[in-house]
């Protein structure tokens, strides 16, 4: 299982790239893991600002249907349209090609909130 240590990563299994006020968000390779194929990935909330863990959109797999909760309060600046194609991005190159939304986030302390890699293989058991 790939955990990168140089992202943070949330409870709902997404990770997070900073850079300066931006965040770059996707699933992690576990939970891609555990979702099976993805088909389907959903985002209507670009340019919208939302709250820390509010839903920010679906992820579909053959089986079932799982929300997305956004990691850091902010507005969802731009969606990876690529997915709308090839939605399998995320179960190939979760960490890369497979990434879901930036968002410009409001309030950096929310950081804090966030697991390290360490914490994160602990939580799932890695």
């Amino acid at each position: 299982m790939n955990i990168p240590s140089n992202l943070k990563y949330t409870k709902d299994h997404e990770w997070v790239m900073i850079d300066g006020d931006t965040a770059t968000v996707g699933i992690t390779d576990f939970a891609q893991g555990e979702l099976g194929d993805i088909v389907y990935v959903e985002v209507e909330t670009v340019d919208e600002t939302l709250d820390l863990e509010e839903v920010f959109g679906t992820v579909e797999a053959v089986k079932t249907v799982s929300d997305l909760f956004l990691p850091l309060a902010g507005e969802i600046t731009a969606f990876n349209e690529q997915l709308e194609d090839e939605p399998e991005l995320v179960n190939t190159d979760p960490y890369g090609k497979g990434w879901m939304i930036k968002l410009k986030f409001s309030d950096a302390s929310q950081i804090d909130g966030l697991l390290s890699a360490d914490a994160y293989k602990e939580l799932v058991g890695a």
